[in-house]
């Protein structure tokens, strides 16, 4: 589970938005002077907005401002990055292939290429869109409330949880 700290800018019903600011590895990397990622993220300090569900927790115990952690596990980070850079490119080399070999001319198969890109990016458009309320695919509100627990099968019944 990736966890992040950041701050409320808007309550819902059943949510709450949560501003979170980009952190990069530096001072974990060798490279921390020479990196121009560091350079860039001081300079930006590009923040994120992020839905977060309330999960049964009464909105009435949060104010704007209040400082929460936040919870992803990082098999939906992993997927959802797999998803976002492959079909793009597995759709562009699929088009662009088909075209390159059904009429052999550089312009069409461009064109191709860009309209399979075009394509893909709609695919995962709208798959982001489909799954929107997927409560598997959004973020955690990590809290005193309702801790975060960790189930770890059983050595003697790994297929149960304790």
């Amino acid at each position: 589970m990736i966890v992040e700290t950041g701050r409320i800018v808007s309550i819902e019903t059943e949510s709450v938005w949560v501003e979170t600011v980009q952190k990069t590895a530096c001072g974990s990397c060798k490279a921390e002077r020479g990196c121009g990622q560091r350079l860039i993220s001081q300079m930006d300090g590009h923040t994120s907005y992020i839905r977060v569900l309330l999960e049964g927790r009464a909105a009435e115990s949060y104010q704007l401002g209040d400082e929460v952690r936040i919870g992803i596990p990082e098999e939906v980070i992993a997927k959802s990055s797999l998803i976002i850079y492959v079909i793009p490119i597995v759709v562009l080399v699929m088009t662009t292939s088909l075209a390159h070999m059904q009429f052999a001319n550089e312009a069409v198969t461009m064109l191709a290429g860009l309209t399979g890109l075009l394509f893909g990016g709609g695919l995962v458009r709208w798959y982001s869109w489909r799954n929107r309320h997927n409560r598997e695919l959004q973020p955690v509100l990590i809290d005193d409330n309702q801790p975060l627990y960790f189930y770890q099968p059983d050595e003697q019944h790994p297929h149960v949880a304790n």
